[in-house]
């Protein structure tokens, strides 16, 4: 079997590292979740095999998880354990009917804000309330009066079950700053193992782990509720959907890790299949984790055979060495799950929050988590998310200013819909007739309802002697390439206030309105301090835009330019900007870039160079240029206008020019210079670049592997 001979050495391995990461999490969760301590073991054993066997996730592992904690510990408070395992039960069946209905993808509509802050308010609850048992307490029954009991418990400490709990939390957190050699041993298994050594040998009084005698014997079978059918519904529904959801982007997020692909209908069917055996044998609700699925990722697991055996290994230690868990300190539990319960508040969570605008959403849902009820808090998470995505469907942005008397600029930006003529309206009312008024409208929708009311202002402000010219940037009229892309012709014309003025003033405008407040950050780091990759050096012509040929900013190229991308010999203004860019700047890479139907070429063809004026005495350092053409240079070979080709000659002979120049020289010598040749051919916008094994050029495209670069440089440099 090709199992047998590739992947079983992996799997075994990763499964190993996964075991060792299972046992305490397992441990730590059932305690968290009110459970007995076997269900988490139970969780682990069943959701590892049967998930996996018939999920649809090849590296995802699943087990109890730290983000039903709070959820199941309201259901034992509520109901009692075996009525929480006939929820499990029934949770299962529904997920296995979603499954196999298909609408696996529907649960990943769920705004990511408000599942961060649904796994971030259950990380608090659970610090809240394990802060308790790590300072040798008991926690309350709630995460408000936990948090309001914290001091008192400070003031109460236990001191060994301090020492221990804040041992495990001070180990992991300081975990993930050791080489890499020393964590690929699990951080949670050398944390508990330490912990309870020490324990151990220094004979500390503490509440440690308590298991019945007989493992098999203390499976608690599920049992029917005696009444509160509502509340039992809807506790299995939310058990479903919760745990669906966890699961589905624990499988997504694996996928991005390991480079598998799952499938989400087939996934929601092996964890309904799960939860359905978990909750008949007395274990907690299993849901996919992504702790124990990335460590799989990261031990080389190859399929889902490693998630299976890591369950193998779980049920023997529980068969087998039953004993070895009732030595597990309580306080040090408690310090795994602190430890846990910090690591789903994530900042980068809250960035991602606040920078996409649903900032409100998770932090309601956080709050909702902590001081309500799971259930309340997402819903109240989910009512946010759906307002703030109505307001950006109504939402619009009118401004209106003055930019000069008598004239003014009216900006309209956003979704303008029937929802937003009031604020238009009011906006527009500012405008004082026979006014000139510039509309730049920048709607991404545009409904028949707000057309008609501004071409009715339109109408009404031009009959009372005013101007108005509207200005639609991204609407259908726009040309397809950006405006810093394309030249002034394609744009300026649906600017009427501005056609008759000068390009190059409109451009400026253009610019102060919408790139400088972009690109003003940029500037801000290059003010001082320029680093520029490369010189550049081409010719004159306006058709060549070194920064969009290279797709390149402010601050990368050291650009230099003449008719006819030229290097003249003993020119001070060429070897001066050349000594500032190797000498100064540094820069790793000089390029020379010709183009086609260059007029410095052409007039180099005609003879040109014999006249005694300034372009003739410029165009005689293009002379070797023509001679080498005319030789049969191989650069020169090919299809094409002979302007062309003389072109790509000249590319490679000012190349070898740059390259002899002293410094140059030197600096390749050294290895920290490379000189390169292009040629950009305008007509079909493409770049070939100097072979420096035919001496010709090859096109520098998508599907194309590039030349070597630097080979004009060396070999001149000899």
């Amino acid at each position: 079997m090709r199992w047998l001979r590739q992947d079983l050495r992996h799997d075994l391995a990763a499964s190993l590292v996964v075991f060792l990461v299972a046992v305490p999490l397992s441990l730590g969760i059932a305690v968290a979740s009110g459970a007995p301590i076997v269900a988490g073991l139970v969780a682990a054993v069943v959701g590892g095999i049967l998930a996996a066997a018939f999920g649809g996730s090849p590296l995802l592992v699943s087990g109890p998880a730290a983000g039903l904690t709070v959820v199941v510990a309201g259901f034992v408070d509520q109901f009692g354990w075996a009525v929480t395992c006939a929820i499990t039960v029934a949770a299962g069946l529904v997920q296995l009917v979603l499954g196999l209905s298909r609408v696996a993808r529907a649960a990943l509509a769920i705004s990511p804000a408000v599942v961060h802050g649904m796994l971030a308010g259950i990380g608090v609850v659970i610090v809240l309330g394990q802060l308790h048992v790590l300072l040798g307490g008991q926690p309350g029954t709630s995460a408000l009066t936990n948090l309001l009991e914290l001091p008192g418990q400070l003031i109460d400490i236990h001191g060994p079950a301090a020492l221990i709990g804040l041992l495990v939390l001070g180990v992991l957190l300081l975990w993930g700053f050791l080489p890499t050699a020393v964590r690929k041993v699990p951080g949670p298994l050398v944390a508990v193992v330490g912990a309870t050594v020490l324990a151990e040998t220094a004979g500390l009084q503490l509440v440690r782990v308590d298991l019945p005698e007989s493992v098999l014997a203390s499976l608690h079978l599920p049992k029917l509720p005696g009444g509160q059918w509502g509340a039992v519904v809807l506790a299995v529904l939310t058990l479903a959907v919760i745990a669906s959801v966890e699961s589905l982007l624990s499988a997504v997020a694996v996928d991005k890790l390991g480079g598998t692909r799952s499938n989400l209908d087939r996934e929601l069917v092996g964890q309904g299949v799960a939860n359905t055996a978990s909750g008949l044998l007395g274990g907690l609700p299993v849901t996919g984790v992504i702790v124990r699925a990335s460590t799989n990722v990261a031990a080389g697991a190859r399929t889902r055979a490693s998630a299976i055996l890591h369950s193998v290994w779980v049920l023997l230690f529980t068969l087998l060495l039953a004993g070895t868990i009732e030595r597990v300190p309580m306080a040090a539990l408690a310090g795994l799950l602190v430890f846990i319960g910090l690591q789903l508040v994530r900042l980068r969570d809250v960035r991602a929050a606040w920078r996409h605008g649903e900032a409100a959403a998770y932090l309601a849902t956080v709050a909702g988590v902590v001081f309500l009820d799971l259930l309340r808090g997402v819903l109240i998470g989910l009512a946010i998310s759906v307002v703030l995505v109505l307001r950006r469907v109504v939402w619009v942005r009118v401004r209106a200013t003055e930019t000069a008397p008598g004239h003014w600029r009216v900006t309209v930006a956003g979704t303008l819909s029937f929802l937003s003529l009031p604020r238009l309206s009011r906006v527009l009312a500012q405008v004082p007739d026979e006014s000139t008024v510039d509309i730049e409208l920048r709607a991404d929708y545009l409904d028949h309802a707000a057309y008609e009311h501004l071409s009715s202002w339109q109408y009404q402000h031009e009959d009372r002697g005013g101007a108005v010219t509207v200005e639609e940037v991204g609407g259908g009229r726009r040309p397809v390439l950006p405006r810093w892309f394309a030249p002034w012709s394609d744009w300026q014309a649906e600017v009427p206030s501005q056609r008759a003025a000068s390009p190059l003033v409109t451009g400026v405008a253009e610019y102060h309105r919408h790139s400088a407040p972009l690109l003003r950050p940029v500037f801000e780091q290059l003010a001082l301090l320029q680093r520029p990759h490369g010189l550049f050096l081409t010719c004159a012509d306006s058709r060549i835009v070194p920064n969009m040929i290279t797709s390149s900013g402010p601050g990368d190229l050291f650009t230099v330019r003449n008719v006819g991308n030229l290097v003249p010999a003993g020119d001070d203004g060429i070897e001066a900007s050349v000594h500032v860019a190797v000498e100064v700047l540094r820069v790793p890479t000089l390029m020379v870039c010709g183009h086609s139907a260059c007029a410095g070429m052409t007039s180099l063809l005609s003879g040109r160079a014999e006249q005694d004026d300034s372009l003739g005495r410029w165009l005689r350092a293009g002379l070797p240029s023509l001679h080498a053409f005319r030789a049969g240079h191989p650069a020169g070979r090919g299809d094409g206008a002979e302007v062309d080709r003389l072109a790509r000659v000249n590319v490679a002979v000012q190349a070898e020019a740059l390259a002899r120049l002293p410094m140059v020289r030197t600096a390749i010598t050294e290895g920290r210079l490379q000189v390169i040749g292009l040629f950009f051919d305008i007509g079909r916008a493409q770049l070939s670049i100097v072979d420096p094994e035919t001496g010709g050029f090859v096109p520098l495209a998508p599907d194309a592997a590039a030349p070597p670069v630097g080979a004009a440089g060396r070999q001149t440099a000899d």
